[in-house]
This record gives C-alpha cells, sequence and structure tokens, in this order.
C-alpha cells in the first residue's frame, strides 16, 4: 500500500511539475505537453498560460483558474484576472481589483490607487503620484515616495525622484545614487548612466564617461555590451574601454562567445576578440539561445549552431515579443529561438515548435500557440 501511495504521489508531483504549452486548435483552447500530446484538451474559448501551476480559463464569461488537469482549481467568478506571482494573483469582480491567494481568497493589502502583480516577489503601491512597494506579505518595504519604479530586473530596480534616476535594491537601499538624467538596468555593478549631456557607466558607484558615444546598451548579465560611437557600433567592458573598437552597422548583445554584428546590410557573427567567425550572409540575426542555436533570416527565419552550420532551414517565421493578438499574453516578454530545447514558430499562418534537429514537436500545427510555461 506505502509502495502504492508512493507513485501515486510521485506521479502527481510529476503532471505539476511539467511545462505546458497554450494552444488554440478548432477556435478552441487546450495546452499540451513537452511530449506533443494535449495534457489539456482544447476546450476553452479564452484562457492563459500557467502561472505557478496555476492557468486562467474563462467559462460562461466569467474567469477562474485550473490546476494541470484541467480540473477547476478556483471556480470561475471573476470579470477579469491577470497572472500568479509570489502565491497571489490580481482580479477584477465588480469594477473593483484585488489580491487572491491559490485557494481563492481576498488577500488584503496596502491602500493603493492601483493594483500591481508580483514581479521577482515585489509590488508596487500606488499613491497619489507617489510609488513605493511592498513583499509578497503584504508588508510595506518601501512607503510611496518616487516619481517613478520600473520593474526589478534581478533584484535591481530604476528609480526616478526630483526628475532624477538612479538603482535601488529590493530592500529599497538606494546602490547608485538618484542624481542622473537617465540610467539603464543594473548588472554586476554596472548600469549605464547619463550625467548633463554625457553618456557613460556608473560602476560601484563612480560615474566615468565613455567619450563620443551616443548610445550605450544595458549589459543584461555579459562582461561587454554594444555601444555606438559617431555612425558605427563596437563593445565596451564595465570599465568604459572599447574591446571591440566601433566599426560595425548594427549589432547585438554577446551569447556563447558570439555577438550576431551587422556589416552593411548582412548579418553575421563576431567573438570576443572582434574577429568575424560566421560570415555576414543574412538578412537578420539573433542572439544564440543557451541551446546554443541562434535564429537568422534569409526571407525566411531558421536557425544556425555556433560552428555556423544551419541546422534548421530558413523556412519559418519566428515570434517577435507580440503574443496572441490579444487573445492570450505570455507571463513574461515572448522569447524568440529555442527555449529548453523547443522553439515556437509560424509555418503557413500556423504556429508550432520544432526541435533542434528540424522536426516538428508532435507532427501538429494550430491556429495559436505560446511558450512552455509552469
Amino acid at each position: 500500500m506505502k509502495r502504492i501511495l508512493i507513485l501515486l504521489l510521485l506521479t502527481v508531483n510529476v503532471v505539476f511539475a511539467q511545462e505546458l504549452a497554450l494552444v488554440r486548435k478548432d477556435g478552441r483552447f487546450g495546452y499540451i505537453g513537452k511530449n506533443g500530446a494535449f495534457v489539456i484538451q482544447p476546450k476553452f474559448k479564452n484562457s492563459k498560460n500557467f502561472s505557478e501551476g496555476l492557468a486562467a480559463a474563462e467559462d460562461q464569461g466569467k474567469w477562474g483558474f485550473i490546476d494541470k488537469t484541467g480540473n477547476w482549481a478556483i471556480p470561475a467568478t471573476f470579470d477579469n484576472v491577470k497572472y500568479f506571482g509570489s502565491g497571489l494573483c490580481v482580479v477584477a469582480k465588480d469594477k473593483k481589483w484585488f489580491y487572491i491567494n491559490k485557494k481563492g481568497e481576498t488577500v488584503q493589502g496596502p491602500v493603493t490607487d492601483k493594483v500591481f502583480d508580483f514581479n521577482d516577489d515585489i509590488a508596487f503601491v500606488k499613491v497619489g503620484d507617489k510609488v513605493g512597494f511592498m513583499g509578497p506579505t503584504m508588508k510595506m518595504i518601501v512607503e510611496p515616495k518616487y516619481q517613478t519604479i520600473k520593474e526589478f530586473q534581478n533584484g535591481f530596480a530604476r528609480v526616478k525622484n526630483n526628475d532624477r534616476w538612479g538603482i535601488i535594491d529590493k530592500t529599497g537601499k538606494v546602490v547608485v545614487e538618484i542624481m542622473y538624467d537617465d540610467i539603464g538596468d543594473y548588472s554586476k555593478g554596472v548600469a549605464w548612466a547619463k550625467n548633463g549631456e554625457t553618456l557613460g557607466l556608473v560602476h560601484n558607484g563612480k560615474f566615468t564617461a565613455v567619450d563620443g558615444v551616443q548610445k550605450i546598451w544595458d549589459f543584461d548579465g555579459n562582461d561587454l555590451t554594444y555601444a555606438k560611437k559617431g555612425d558605427r557600433i563596437g563593445f565596451i567592458d564595465a570599465s568604459g574601454k572599447w574591446v571591440i573598437e566601433p566599426k560595425f552597422d548594427k549589432a547585438r548583445a554577446f551569447s556563447k562567445g558570439l555577438a550576431p554584428v551587422a556589416i552593411g546590410k548582412k548579418w553575421g557573427y563576431i567573438n570576443t576578440k572582434g574577429e568575424v567567425v560566421i560570415e555576414p550572409a543574412y538578412e537578420n540575426a539573433e542572439v544564440f539561445s543557451a541551446d546554443g542555436l541562434a535564429p537568422v533570416k534569409d526571407k525566411d527565419w531558421g536557425f544556425v549552431n555556433t560552428s555556423g552550420k544551419l541546422v534548421v532551414p530558413t523556412q519559418y517565421g519566428v515570434p517577435n515579443g507580440g503574443g496572441l493578438g490579444g487573445l492570450v499574453s505570455a507571463v513574461k516578454e515572448d522569447e524568440t529561438g529555442f527555449v529548453n530545447g523547443l522553439a515556437r514558430v509560424k509555418n503557413n499562418k500556423q504556429w508550432g515548435f520544432i526541435k533542434p534537429d528540424g522536426s516538428v514537436l508532435g507532427n501538429a500545427w494550430y491556429e495559436n500557440a505560446e511558450q512552455f510555461h509552469n
């Protein structure tokens, strides 16, 4: 009996741990697993991606939440709903927005003029024209005192006060003084910033001008970022030193030791020494994913590996951060390219998923399809 119970528990845990993708077939939404089979049959007129094990679905004009077996975990009684974060979700009923937990119970928070989603265990609180934030216990961390707080990224957020920008952490501690005309995201102790008419980097609290630059992009966890000087783009390090001189027409971030660059109207890839390792031959090119594949365009999109071999022919459309026309929306910004072994692509006005070998998941195409989510 104990063995049976253990097996049942393991089965339940596997079901609830698996990622599911929202797809639409014959005008109805359902969910597939990573083997391509339907886990929840397409039966919903409207539904959304899973977040923290629950997905919003519509029933007779009202919204509730289903679990990964397709059963109702929270009855459909709401006029509108968002996504779960930190165990809480923003929902609307009778023109009022408020929080619920995973039992569907109302959770009271501080007084706010607008109810914000939780992201990275933080939710903003707005009173009048000032913004602060609270944690998932609904206790205030920073009272509303800022003009603007941007979304937290890896534990840090850009803030604005008295028309000046700086950086704070999740405790509210100021890590970059609020004194700049503009500022980028904070990564590994560095962010680009604008001080008067001068553009440069704030590294460990010290501002260093980067001579002659018109734009610096965020580091996003990389040791190098790209920057524009005159009409050319190169790469700088956290000290502001040009590691790769500005000589490219366009560029994107490094990943897997390679960065897409445009020379004239053609895109290829360089290494961290600035050497061209994949010849410019494409109309467009994106960064490499963790899977070691990058989308490249030659009329349509395909995928190359880090050796430059075209492993998936250029015959597909790829998402461009636009979701599915407002019917459903991703929990986070849509990702172009391979994500954990699968890439969402478009083929003859239908959507599906391909594997790194170019085969189609489940050999199936759908009216719509979104990335896999938990």
